[in-house]
């Protein structure tokens, strides 16, 4: 009897089935390459994703480093303000076309500084001139502290430099009283910037002249005129005055209408010239001693009529224009003038009374004299904690009444909160507003204000007001910051950094190819074949990430390819044992990835541990070393165990390359 033997045809299915995952992987890994290829190579298909993001070393531009002044912030408050600092100037920086900026903090020593980069900037004085002229606004209250006393260290300089001093006026003193001239004198050595060209010359002044009230309470009907006195002090200046004569004038008290036109000074009004003047002489018609302030609150144009009845208070000769000046001058107490046209508009004059005081010329030769107050700071305003890191947005809006322009401020909801809780504090006081050191406006709270909107008022043009809108929603900073350094890298050197960077790149890579397939034969031809994925991968992940690409960023890269590289070096020892005990190419392959991952799992977590710490803890460059290593590591795991391993499953189905030539281990 005989027995034929059939085989079965599941093997076959089998076989069949295997050929088509073989075919399916290989598709698969080369798709995955040519997509990423195609999107990592610079080309017109792929705008899409965008432009490789270089750093400031590579694509070249301006580097400067800010210090924050920190001293009137408490030091709990200082790290939360330097962070509104640097939020503040990513906003500004970002204004200028820098999308991929870098802003970032330090604290060390009590120095708080910002460090900026802006790549592809190359005007350093532009860029120093657009940061800096973010305003700094602050909202202050009047303070009840008593100045401090010099310390001993600061009473000791005071001490020498008023001893010098002295001595200097003393010896002008004497030069005058020898007679040398005291115009000549005052010329050479005032430092009176409004004299010194006249001569020290002060003109005449009233007893109550806030320089020479104290010195002309000395004087008696027989002091003579010529006479020399000095040593005067006067703040911070020692003085040496001549009186040279005394008269007599006219001190008017007077009140005025104004109705402005579009064109005059400072007029806001859109009336036309013709309109005033008829609006003017009607209200010359009805104009009386006795309803003169009701009509001057109702119609006058001058800011503040509407309280002040239009009075000017005492009014001398010199303080008004030369029309104004001349009418009020030739009138009698008691009358009203007929319609006097100035540069400021029409205006009706109530002259009411008048009286003559006494003067009494001068002339002086200023000299320094140190003074506490000069070592000493006495600001008498302390900030709040509201300031312009509260701001969310500001806008241009118009007074109802004058037309003026005005900034109308809306804060976010931290802001809101400080203000409401501000204003209610303040019930009755002053709230000071200031811009860049300077107060814009200081008004009187009447009631707490809720809702997170202010105004800031001033004698602002419209083009001011605009600009002043623009710079506050760019940012204003919550406190000042000076220069420190500025620096400029030219986009030669960048580009000379970056080629040199690719060259290094591209020789690291053949050298590990190299290595890789003369020990590890057609495994190691695979490695680099995964290795070349990897890299496409990495490239596509910078752009749609938007990595900032730096010289440190390509070192991290660079290792990172080492560490892929490594992976596969554990998956291929592993390889080569499990042949050596015998098993087929496929199960070896299978087992090699098993048994290898534990060991490539630990080392890269442990790598990825570290990389985490670099990244948040770091600083720019380190940061950018670290962000394209933990890339790296990520995409390297994916390519060793993904890759590499579906290629080796592929070539092991195939009989012609199942030899010792191409597989260490193999028998």
């Amino acid at each position: 009897m005989s027995f034929r033997l059939h085989l079965p045809r599941l093997p076959k299915l089998s076989i069949a089935r295997s050929t088509r995952q073989s075919l399916t992987r290989v598709f698969a890994i080369l798709m995955l390459l040519v997509v990423t290829g195609l999107a990592a190579v610079p080309a017109p298909w792929n705008k899409a994703l965008g432009e490789y993001t270089l750093g400031l070393d590579l694509k070249g531009g301006v580097h400067l480093v800010y210090e924050a002044d920190m001293s009137a912030i408490p030091a709990a408050d200082r790290a939360s303000a330097l962070d509104g600092v640097r939020d503040v100037i990513e906003r500004r920086a970002n204004s200028l076309g820098v999308s991929e900026s870098r802003v970032e903090t330090t604290m060390a020593d009590g120095h708080y500084r910002v460090i900026i980069e802006l790549p592809g900037i190359q005007d350093a004085a532009a860029a120093t001139k657009a940061i800096g002229e973010t305003p700094v606004l602050q909202f202050k209250t009047p303070t009840n502290k008593v100045v401090a006393d010099p310390t001993p260290e600061q009473q000791a300089q005071i001490d020498t430099d008023q001893k010098s001093q002295r001595s200097a006026a003393v010896d002008v003193l004497n030069r005058a009283l020898s007679g040398e001239n005291f115009a000549s004198l005052a010329q050479s050595l005032s430092i009176d910037t409004n004299t010194k060209d006249k001569g020290g010359y002060d003109g005449y002044v009233s007893a109550d002249d806030k320089f020479y009230a104290n010195l002309i309470k000395t004087f008696t009907k027989k002091t003579k005129t010529g006479v020399i006195k000095g040593l005067y002090e006067s703040g911070s200046t020692i003085n040496i005055v001549q009186y040279m004569s005394h008269g007599t004038e006219e001190a008017v008290d007077a009140s005025h209408i104004l109705v402005c036109y579009a064109g005059a000074t400072k007029c806001t009004s859109s009336r036309t010239k013709d309109e005033a003047k008829t609006i003017i002489d009607g209200l010359k018609t009805q104009a009386t001693t006795t309803n003169f302030a009701d009509l001057a609150k109702a119609n006058s144009d001058e800011p503040g009529a509407a309280t002040s009845g239009g009075s000017l208070g005492t009014v001398k000769k010199g303080m008004m224009v030369k029309p104004f000046e001349d009418a009020l001058f030739a009138m009698k107490d008691g009358t009203i003038s007929d319609v006097v046209e100035t540069e400021y508009g029409y205006h009706i004059i109530y002259r009411v009374s008048s009286k003559s005081e006494p003067t009494y010329e001068f002339s002086h030769i200023e000299m320094p004299w140190t003074t506490a107050s000069d070592v000493v700071s006495a600001d008498p305003w302390e900030n709040t904690d509201l300031s312009g890191k509260d701001i969310k947005s500001a806008s241009v809006a118009f007074d109802q009444q004058t037309n003026a322009p005005y900034i109308s401020l809306t804060f976010n909801a931290e802001g809101a909160d400080l203000f409401g809780k501000l204003t209610a504090a303040n019930v009755g006081q002053v709230i000071g507003i200031f811009l860049d050191g300077e107060p814009v406006t200081t008004p009187v709270v009447n009631q707490a204000i809720y809702g997170g909107t202010a105004q800031i008022t001033g004698s602002f043009t419209l083009d001011e007001a605009k600009l002043m809108a623009e710079r506050l929603n760019a940012g204003a900073l919550p406190v000042p910051i000076t220069v420190l350094s500025q620096q400029t890298i030219g986009p030669t050197l960048g580009a000379a950094s970056l080629d040199a960077s690719l060259k290094a790149a591209g020789i690291a890579f053949l050298l590990i190819s190299l290595f890789m397939i003369l020990y590890y034969r057609l495994p190691g031809f695979l490695a680099i074949v995964a290795l070349v994925i990897y890299s496409t991968i990495n490239l596509c992940l910078y752009k749609i990430f938007g990595v900032t690409i730096t010289l440190s960023g390509i070192a991290g890269f660079v290792l990172s390819v080492g560490i892929a590289v490594d992976a596969n070096v554990l998956i291929f020892e592993r390889l080569k044992e499990e042949l050596w005990a015998g098993r087929d190419l496929p199960t070896a392959i299978v087992e090699a990835a098993k048994r290898a991952w534990p060991s490539i799992r630990d080392g890269n977590a442990t790598t990825l541990i570290a990389t985490f710490i670099l990244f948040t803890m770091g600083t720019s460059f380190i940061k950018g070393f670290a962000l394209t290593l933990m890339i790296g590591i990520f995409v390297s795991l994916f390519c060793a165990m993904v890759i590499t391993r579906s290629l080796l499953l592929v070539v092991s189905r195939s009989p012609r390359l199942k030899k010792r030539l191409f597989f260490l281990g193999l028998k």
